[in-house]
């Protein structure tokens, strides 16, 4: 059942149209990192020049300006992820760019103002390019650009799950795993902001003191190894703050099933990725004794559920750009990346321990 579902995910289609190459002949074309068949990125990724779609009536040609490489990037590449673009497509699911010019029945949009993709498969690893409007999101220009081209996957998974399966107060607490991801990092300040105190898993590694340092320069509350989450010390942490109600899982496996341990009863834990490749194994009496509530986020999923309520969007959207403003929510950490050094980034975004973030910049 299992495969099955896996192969019906796989099966799954962007709605996106392919993308067309340019002919060589034209003057100033723009690039893009273009695949034409599945498989490990460095090896089918090319930078190729690109033809820009004549701009209709309702369309935006942007300019973009940073893109981040991101876990689902690598897996649509490779064709493991649950939403795949037509072949041949060019890369990427967020960034941040600015609108050179509009179609004449474009009005919420103008020249000059910044924009990121509404959903995936835009495909942003490009330099310039031509949107319909209702792919496009407006977003402040007045946010630092990393900020932008990293805000809408990241923060807004964090902002979500922090806010739609418990209703958490100042006070109260959150254990995560993968806290050095993009989304733990988000988590981190977010809670901060709200009062609310984190414990942050990480795996094992060579400049583990470092790592802890930097989340806890972010706001964690408390920063532990995957192996401490079965040691008789996470009693100690549970003395200054109470025990968590909810619990964010990016992992799977055994480091899940430990975590798990450290909930509340009643308390809720939600998985949005699986690193690990492994399930979640839960005991039996976390549900008879503990009555613990499993639930699942996937942001593509939340948008296209909220694709009628622009205002659910448009609140989380405005309250995540004034936490950036007040300096209280950062982009992740990041290695810049000029566009003709992808196959690098690439390579560096799929090595493991990686807690920099590899942005194209555009």
């Amino acid at each position: 059942m299992q495969r099955a579902a896996a192969r019906a995910l796989r099966g799954a289609r962007s709605p996106v149209p392919p993308v067309r190459l340019r002919s060589s002949t034209a003057r100033s074309p723009p690039r893009g990192l273009l695949y034409e068949r599945h498989g490990e990125p460095p090896a089918v990724v090319q930078l190729k020049d690109l033809e820009v779609a004549k701009l209709g009536d309702s369309d935006v040609h942007v300019k973009m300006l940073a893109a981040p490489i991101n876990p689902a990037d690598i897996n649509m590449i490779q064709g493991t992820y649950a939403i795949l673009s037509p072949l041949p497509a060019v890369g990427g699911n967020e960034g941040v760019g600015e609108v050179l010019e509009v179609g004449r029945r474009v009005t919420a949009l103008k020249p000059g103002d910044w924009v990121i993709p509404v959903g995936t498969g835009l495909g942003t690893w490009r330099t310039r390019g031509v949107f319909p409007e209702e792919t496009l999101l407006k977003v402040p220009s007045d946010i630092p650009v990393l900020c932008a081209a990293t805000l809408s996957v990241n923060p807004c998974t964090a902002y979500r799950m922090l806010t739609d399966f418990e209703t958490l107060a100042p006070g109260d607490s959150v254990i995560q795993n993968a806290a050095n991801s993009g989304v733990g990092q988000a988590v981190i300040q977010i809670a901060k902001a709200s009062g609310i105190k984190t414990v942050n898993v990480v795996r094992d590694r060579p400049d583990l003191p470092k790592l802890v340092e930097r989340l806890m320069a972010l706001g964690a509350d408390h920063v532990v190894t995957e192996e401490m989450l079965r040691k008789p010390e996470m009693k100690d942490i549970f003395k200054s703050i109470p025990k968590p109600r909810l619990a964010l899982n990016c992992i799977g496996g055994k480091s899940t099933t430990e975590m798990l341990r450290h909930l509340q009863p009643k308390g809720t834990m939600v998985t949005y990725g699986g690193m690990a490749k492994q399930p979640v194994m839960v005991p039996v009496s976390a549900f008879i004794f503990r009555d613990l509530r499993l639930r699942g986020f996937w942001m593509t999923q939340w948008k296209k559920d909220h694709a009628q309520d622009q205002g659910s969007l448009t609140s989380m959207m405005d309250a995540l750009c004034q936490l950036i403003r007040r300096g209280q929510l950062t982009a992740p950490a990041c290695t810049e990346v000029p566009l003709q050094d992808y196959k690098a980034a690439l390579e560096a975004s799929m090595k493991p321990f990686t807690s920099s973030k590899q942005i194209l910049l555009l």
